[in-house]
């Protein structure tokens, strides 16, 4: 389990106990484009899903509000994501906001569930209610940076939500899954070419227009020690 607070606009805060930590893979809503894509990735030796949109159960310790993150080796990366946060029984208790799944590539060769059991899912401090955002939702912005400490941030990710299932799909698909306590990552969006994943630090934010409010998360990816023996 993890423990978790989150901050909402009007100053209250929700602690959340995570029980059960879940996440999405291939859930652009553009299911055609998804089949291209996990074409793409076969070929790079990753193995194609058996359905999509695909849930990966991930070990409810590794959600986390950190600023740095723990990897074994150079080719980890993060993928921006929203998450939905059940904070309680009521509507009102579904919270909304902005993740990274930092995933380990290598082991993604083997299976995708063993990458995202990897690594930590970050996720910010701040959150929206569900039911106060979800009439725009597909107009909500997200996008994420990388930069290595000697250099600029580069923009790695930009699109609006509209790119993604919505969280009312999940919560249609798997209502006697999320359950108070329960956390659910919603996927990623296509990285732009030619930036270098494999960065030293990582940015993201999910960010509203109509009310000029942004959630933001950021970490540093520290390499640990190599093993002995």
């Amino acid at each position: 389990m993890s423990d978790l607070v989150f901050d909402l606009p009007d100053g209250t805060t929700v602690p959340v106990t995570v029980t059960r930590l879940l996440n999405a893979g291939y859930a652009g809503r553009e299911q055609e484009e998804v089949a291209a894509h996990v074409a793409e990735l076969a070929e790079l030796g990753i193995p194609a899903p058996a359905v999509t949109p695909a849930m990966y159960p991930v070990a409810p310790y590794l959600a986390a509000q950190a600023d740095s993150v723990p990897v074994q080796h150079g080719r980890t990366s993060g993928e921006a994501e929203w998450a939905l946060v059940v904070a309680g029984p009521a509507p009102e208790d579904l919270l909304l906001t902005v993740a990274c799944d930092h995933t380990d590539r290598e082991l993604e060769v083997h299976g995708v569930a063993w990458s995202k059991n990897a690594g930590l899912d970050v996720l910010g401090r701040g959150a929206w209610r569900l039911v106060d955002v979800e009439d725009h939702l597909d107009e909500l912005h997200l996008r994420a940076w990388v930069a290595n400490e000697d250099g600029a941030e580069q923009l790695i990710q930009d699109a609006k939500l509209a790119a993604l299932l919505a969280p009312r799909y999940w919560l249609d698909e798997l209502a006697e899954l999320l359950v108070p306590g329960t956390v659910l990552l919603s996927g990623t969006v296509a990285m732009l070419p030619g930036v270098d994943q494999f960065a030293d630090r990582w940015r993201v934010e999910l960010a509203d227009a109509s009310t000029g409010s942004t959630l933001e998360l950021a970490y540093r990816v520290e390499r640990m020690p190599e093993p002995i023996g």
